[in-house]
């Protein structure tokens, strides 16, 4: 299931309403059958593929765990399909500084080894907000640059 969240608009600045996040399953850790996660791959490739209003995708790493292949694999996708992407590292108040730092730290080497430039990236905890206002800043420039370049067009 895809899941859109409209999410109004608090600027006076803003011509539009309100924008979307929209959440595509995950493709790492759930238990479902090979069928069921190639279904979902397809409909996530064709999401986001092809939606040309697309301005960022968000990929969450649970930053308790050294560098899965699974979301490796995925970043070199988005990269090799030209689509932005920032990385979220997620669940930072789980474990230890030193193993999220570690495991960061890791992750975005790996990423070195394929990349010329990383994506942007942020380090989250829900408890400790952590990174939640450079995330939101980061949304807010994001939807600047889309709206200027829409008046442009």
């Amino acid at each position: 299931m895809i899941n859109h969240f409209a999410i109004e608009s608090t600027s006076v600045k803003r011509n539009t309403e309100h924008w979307y996040i929209v959440d595509l399953p995950g493709y790492g850790f759930a238990k479902v059958s090979q069928q069921q996660r190639k279904q979902w791959q397809k409909m996530t490739e064709g999401y986001l593929r092809y939606r040309s209003n697309l301005i960022n995708v968000f990929v969450l790493v649970d930053s308790r765990h050294r560098p899965q292949k699974v979301d490796l694999d995925f970043t070199n996708l988005l990269g090799e399909w030209n689509i932005p992407f920032s990385i979220v590292f997620t669940k930072a108040d789980k474990t230890t500084q030193r193993e999220v730092s570690n495991n960061i730290r890791l992750f975005l080497s790996e990423m070195k080894k394929y990349w010329e430039f990383l994506p942007p990236s942020y380090t989250t905890s829900v408890i400790k907000k952590l990174g939640r206002d450079k995330i939101l800043k980061a949304i807010e420039v994001m939807n600047n640059l889309y709206e200027s370049n829409i008046r442009n067009e």
